[in-house]
């Protein structure tokens, strides 16, 4: 399997898991509430929404990087096409960081809290 099928796999069990905030708002949500342990934006993911969620993340050390397209991301998790997903369990998201490698901005972040 690939890095990227591997990590859609994750996605998709953390939504039966009950631990992904699927969309903008939220992913803003999560965020703010400090449930988002990993931010994913889909790399086709329109300007305006990516900017209402890094203003949200903005002095947040939350990990986050640029995977797949809307289509792909919405699919990994059943859903429509999304521009973010937040995953908000802690051991999942150590796993998605992990598939994350060289992908992820913020890498200096423990995602345990």
């Amino acid at each position: 399997m690939t890095r990227t099928s591997d990590l859609m796999q994750l996605l998709g069990l953390a939504r039966r898991a009950g631990a992904l905030a699927p969309g903008t708002e939220a992913v803003r949500q999560a965020v703010r509430g400090g449930e988002a342990r990993v931010v994913l934006f889909a790399s086709d993911a329109s300007p305006v929404q990516l900017e209402k969620i890094e203003r949200t993340l903005k002095d947040r050390s939350i990990p986050r990087a640029r995977v797949g397209n809307r289509e792909t991301l919405g699919a990994a998790v059943g859903l429509a096409p999304l521009a973010a997903v937040a995953v908000t369990n802690a051991s999942l998201a150590k796993q998605v960081v992990a598939e994350l490698g060289d992908l992820l901005v913020d890498d200096s972040v423990a995602v345990e809290r």
